[in-house]
């Protein structure tokens, strides 16, 4: 099949085919999907060019990273770098906008440098549906759950995100805070920002709280400075929370520069936990009251599994890392209760 048979056969002009090949952007979201879809269904192979179909496997391991402003996944790139570069394998690391399907980038990346493994740093479990049956080199996706998957390559090494959450939650519930702010990801993109979000919702829920969505949640990349714009949206609103969970530290950092930059204090007037346990967070003034995950280990499991997938084959595995509090300076009771 070729790409003009794929034109007949969606519709769509070889043009507009040829883009969403090659992950470029101006097509919508409905003419890719319906791409993607017959591409899957026909198994149809990009032709890159005769030379590169000539080329066998490398053993290259590429390291796919969704989102440059997240620091957690520099901290986890650091042990998987290290990790790596003890073995006999090359590797290759491809920053993406978090916003990007990672399907769609890891399919081009595995025609053009047929890696033999694959690492999801962040992912949509969604993406996963569409293109991914084409990658046929063991991957792992990293903090991201891939049970649910029907695919024979795909491993997952994920912190429980929702039990994370709801520690955080009942964290600043129990020092008294009943007007809490959650500042976090889309859900529509990603499954850390989901899962997070439930995790509150079951915290609320089982303090016999109900949580505003439309007044009370903000989201955004996991930023410092979109964690400073939607802090700085909440503190607007006429009766602003007098604590704040964000979903990453970063986001929580930039949360207390809008805190201060609003005349108010952290944690006398507003209380913040973020989420991942940085190591920057440890010396921040406040310290922060953080969720911490087991980076070293996150990095540890999931390069041990895609190696092992690599050298040995075998059913894919999916595992999860425990998460702990850290109470810190910078969640404290309320000075006046809300109601």
């Amino acid at each position: 099949m070729t790409i003009k048979d794929l034109a007949a056969q969606t519709g769509y002009s070889v043009g507009t085919i040829s883009r969403v090949l090659n992950d470029r952007p101006n097509v919508s979201s409905k003419a890719r999907e319906a791409i993607l879809a017959a591409v899957e269904a026909s198994g149809f192979q990009l032709n890159i060019n005769a030379k590169q179909l000539k080329q066998q496997q490398t053993d290259t391991i590429l390291v796919l990273v969704k989102g440059s402003g997240n620091e957690l996944f520099g901290s986890l790139l650091e042990t998987i770098q290290r990790r790596i570069m003890a073995t006999r394998y090359p590797l290759v690391v491809d920053y993406m906008d978090e916003d990007r399907n990672e399907v769609q980038r890891a399919l081009q990346l595995f025609r053009e440098k047929k890696p033999r493994g694959i690492l999801f740093l962040g992912g949509n479990k969604d993406n996963f549906t569409h293109g991914f049956s084409q990658i046929t080199v063991p991957c792992v996706m990293v903090t991201s759950d891939a049970s649910g998957l029907p695919h024979s390559n795909l491993s997952s090494v994920v912190s429980d995100d929702r039990l994370g959450a709801n520690l955080a939650i009942r964290h600043l519930l129990d020092l008294g805070h009943r007007h809490i702010g959650v500042i976090g990801g889309s859900q529509a993109t990603s499954d850390t920002s989901r899962l997070r979000y439930l995790g509150c919702l079951d915290a609320f829920r089982d303090s016999g709280l109900h949580f505003d969505e439309a007044a009370d949640y903000r989201w955004g990349r996991f930023s410092y400075a979109d964690g400073y714009q939607a802090a700085a949206e909440l503190l607007r609103q006429p009766n602003p929370p007098t604590a704040i969970f964000a979903m990453a530290d970063v986001m929580a950092i930039g949360a207390i520069r809008a805190i201060r930059d609003a005349g108010l204090r952290v944690p006398e007037d507003v209380s913040v936990v973020g989420y991942d346990g940085l190591v920057l967070g440890e010396y921040f003034v406040p310290k922060l009251a953080t969720i911490c995950q087991n980076v070293e280990l996150l990095a540890d499991r999931s390069v041990d599994l895609l190696l092992s997938q690599v050298d040995h084959s075998g059913a894919p595995q999916h595992e999860t890392v425990p998460v702990t509090i850290r109470a810190a300076e910078s969640a404290q009771p309320p000075t006046v209760r809300s109601e």
